[in-house]
């Protein structure tokens, strides 16, 4: 029984060692100077795996290679257009003029032959190829808030993973110990009663003991099992691995001024920046609008040879022409119009999402806020319990030994501890996520 006080007492110290000195002052220490696992994950391999290789990400990583296509395709505004071009066609019947005296005159050949060479370049469209540069640099823009959205989505995903493993794979471990001793009760007490010094009712209320903590280690397990194939997906891994995460709970607290926690966030969250890159964007296509009833001014040319010039109709004659050309909107049956009503709706629709998405940051970073604070009281109430449980458990011990309470009671005594270091386990894992709810909250980077 000594050893497995030993071990109690051993494990206290860990945690308090790893988790309580730095969870007191609010703020932990580097993550990087605690020992792990070689083969087990850190975080931070699971996201930078994660957001080098989700799917999502590579849609929109191919989404701003699409946007600046696009761009260099707008470009092509400023461009001119030329082409070839080449006929032959047989005329029948040939029209002929006949005069008294000076003969038959034949007005076209029979056979037509025309090659030409077609130029066309615009002049002045009144800004409409510009807009639509400037249209298609900001889609670009938009594309690019939206990869960084997608990733903080799934770094907060993969932190919210992994940590929920954290606790399952501490959890198992404690429900093991607790099983160990249990079992190491229900060896003693069987002996006891062989020579009669225990009772039947102990024996089989030890086993009840034993069943229902291994019913719960089933469910612990069940869900480690579920979330290690959600792992699993995010990494794209194959199912069939089991995953086993290094158990840090070591996170740096933000350092801003409660007073500065709104404006700061409102500069750095994604959805905010996402909006106003959409905003701007609708501005763009309402300016767009506004340009198509306005002219356009082209200039034309062509040069290539042909034959059918008098006099010698079957000479191959080189020609040319040079032109410019006005395009003037009248009516457009009101589509402009209505165009323009749809796309100022669009910008009311927008602002109207800013708003409520500025709410939203507002109440994330009340709750994570609350949560911090809640959580950190826990492990402070929690530390305590774990510490007065683990004495109750050392007392029940020697006063079974000495025969003043039964074995029940110091199962009692030891099904307390293992409660208290599941409780104190879970408050610093809700510490850790309110943490980086807080992160995710403000717009720092998670990844």
């Amino acid at each position: 029984m000594n050893n497995r006080v030993i071990q109690k007492s051993v494990f206290q110290v860990i945690l308090l060692l790893v988790f309580f000195n730095n969870t007191v002052n609010g703020q932990v220490a580097d993550d990087n100077k605690i020992k792990t696992v070689s083969d087990s994950l850190s975080l931070q391999t699971i996201i930078d795996k994660v957001i080098s290789s989700y799917p999502s990400v590579k849609a929109a990583e191919e989404a701003i290679n699409n946007a600046n296509a696009r761009i260099e395709l707008a470009k092509t505004g400023y461009y001119p257009t030329a082409d070839v071009t080449a006929s032959f066609a047989n005329l029948g019947p040939v029209t002929k003029l006949s005069f008294p005296g000076l003969g038959t005159f034949q007005l076209y050949p029979a056979n037509n032959y025309s090659a030409q060479i077609n130029y066309n370049q615009l002049v002045y469209d009144f800004g409409r190829t510009r807009k639509n540069i400037e249209l298609e640099n900001e889609n670009k823009a938009l594309g690019e808030q939206t990869l960084e959205l997608t990733k903080q989505k799934l770094s907060l995903y993969a932190i919210n993973n992994f940590y929920t493993l954290v606790y399952l794979q501490a959890a198992i471990k404690i429900k093991d110990e607790e099983l160990a001793t249990l079992r190491e009760h229900l060896e003693y007490v069987e002996k006891m009663m062989a020579t009669g010094s225990a009772t039947e009712y102990q024996v089989l209320s030890t086993k009840v003991k034993i069943s229902t903590v291994e019913g719960q280690k089933v469910d612990l397990t069940a869900s480690l099992t579920a979330q290690q194939a959600s792992l699993n997906s995010l990494l794209g891994n194959n199912q069939s691995s089991n995953p086993v995460v290094q158990s840090k709970l070591l996170v740096k607290v933000p350092v801003i001024q409660s007073d500065s926690l709104l404006s700061f966030a409102y500069r750095n969250r994604d959805e905010v920046l996402l909006n106003e890159k959409k905003e701007a964007l609708a501005e763009l296509r309402y300016g767009m609008i506004k340009l198509q009833n306005m002219p356009m001014v082209s200039l034309q040319a062509a040069a290539g040879a042909k034959n059918g010039y008098l006099p010698d109709l079957g000479t191959f004659t080189p020609n040319y022409v040079v032109g410019v050309g006005v395009r003037i909107p009248i009516f457009d049956g009101m589509k402009n119009k209505y165009n323009l009503s749809q796309a100022q709706s669009a910008i009311t629709s927008i602002s109207y999402e800013s708003e409520l998405t500025k709410r939203n940051i507002s109440n994330e970073l009340y709750d994570a806020e609350a949560y911090m604070s809640a959580a950190n009281k826990k492990i402070i109430q929690f530390d305590l319990q774990l510490k007065q449980a683990s004495k109750a458990y050392s007392l029940a011990e020697t006063s079974f030994k000495s025969g003043v309470i039964t074995n029940l009671d110091l199962l009692d005594a030891n099904t307390s501890v293992s409660e208290s270091e599941l409780m104190l386990l879970k408050a610093r894992i809700d510490y850790i996520a309110s943490i980086y709810m807080l992160k995710a909250a403000l717009g720092e980077k998670l990844y």
